[in-house]
């Protein structure tokens, strides 16, 4: 398992543990606290954990807009977006941020995804001309979010302008060259910063002094479910189809042939409603394991995927996420019943009271 950049480098006074694939920083002080700065101030944090490939050759345009599910074919360049990695049944495989560079791609993913992503992808280059590289050792990775990350990055003068959603602006810090990347995932609200591995310490002091918290990967995690975003390996693998994650703007209904499109375009086409859908689901408990059962009186009618017990604006409370069977959509409509015909029982998970909240989840 690799080390992060951050955390080799800086030698942190932090907890460390595994995270998506790498060690990175896991809490500075307290989760709540970081928290609290990711919903209402402003958090940097390690993104090590996020490796990223490069897709280069004169073939690269054509075919990676064949192997994913989003439209990275007529992204502006210094334009990104999110996708799917689909096998030919439709299933997910893995799941990317795309960005056009002009003449090549960067491809960022979980640490523990991008070996996996680039194994898959090779397999599928026959004759094109495509190389694709791993450049996560030498690029670091800090992400800068909440309501007041603009502020803060102004501040430590690592703002080269304005960003739109999924833009990359190219930037120098007294004399150091980076990028500054504005999430593609809008809900996430948090930038990036791109640069050189051994500039990582600086950039973080001088962020951290612009008035930026310490943020660990428990409080990342904790947000992440409050917003709803499945995290390939834990809620989203080989068994779930894209649309019922949810996550429909990773998905291009016109771009034309992809692999796997043929089942998204199906379901898609023909109005056809998943049987299971992506839920939040708040418990008056412990948090369940993973797996757990979702009842509805006696009756299984789903299973948790990921949990945790946090603290939220100093409320202790326990989030879950996993996917519920729906009853169908009445005909002419286009949602279905979160819950499946004739449930009228409460909720339960692993003996405690559960109730379904929509995303991002509010108390």
């Amino acid at each position: 398992m690799a080390t992060t950049p951050l955390v080799q480098k800086f030698g942190l006074q932090a907890v460390a543990g595994e995270y998506a694939g790498a060690e990175t920083v896991l809490h500075f002080q307290s989760a709540a606290e970081e928290l609290n700065a990711l919903r209402h101030g402003c958090g940097v944090f390690d993104l090590g954990w996020r490796g990223k490939l490069v897709v280069s050759g004169e073939d690269r345009v054509r075919w990676l807009n064949g192997m994913v599910s989003n439209n990275t074919r007529d992204l502006r360049q210094d334009f990104g977006n999110y996708s799917f990695v689909l096998n030919a049944q439709g299933h997910i495989q893995g799941d990317l941020l795309a960005f056009q560079r002009g003449e090549f791609f960067v491809l960022e993913s979980e640490a523990g995804q991008i070996a996996t992503i680039r194994e898959f992808f090779e397999r599928f280059i026959i004759m094109d001309d495509v190389e694709i590289g791993d450049v996560s050792a030498g690029l670091a990775s800090l992400g800068v979010a909440g309501p007041g990350a603009v502020e803060v990055l102004s501040r430590a003068g690592m703002l080269p302008g304005e960003a739109k959603p999924g833009q990359v602006l190219d930037g120098s810090w007294k004399g150091i060259s980076f990028s500054l990347v504005r999430d593609p995932i809008e809900v996430r609200n948090w930038y990036e910063l791109w640069l050189a591995t051994e500039n990582v310490e600086a950039f973080w002091r001088a962020l951290v002094a612009a008035g930026a918290a310490p943020v660990g990967a428990e409080a990342l995690e904790w947000q992440r479910i409050l917003l709803g975003l499945p995290r390939m390996g834990l809620d989203t693998g080989a068994r779930e189809l894209p649309q019922e994650t949810g996550q429909e703007y990773a998905l291009h209904h016109t771009k034309g042939c992809y692999l796997g499109q043929e089942i998204v375009e199906r379901i898609h086409a023909r109005g056809v409603q998943v049987p299971r859908r992506f839920t939040g689901l708040i418990v008056e408990g412990p948090a369940p394991a993973r797996g757990s059962k979702v009842l509805a009186g006696e009756k299984e009618i789903g299973e948790v995927t990921s949990s945790a017990e946090m603290v939220v604006d100093g409320v202790a409370r326990t989030v879950a996420l996993g996917y519920i069977r729906h009853k169908p959509a009445a005909k002419g409509t286009n949602q279905g019943n979160i819950q499946d015909a004739g449930q009228s029982e409460s909720l339960s998970v692993s003996g405690s009271l559960a109730k379904i909240a929509a995303f991002p989840i509010q108390f």
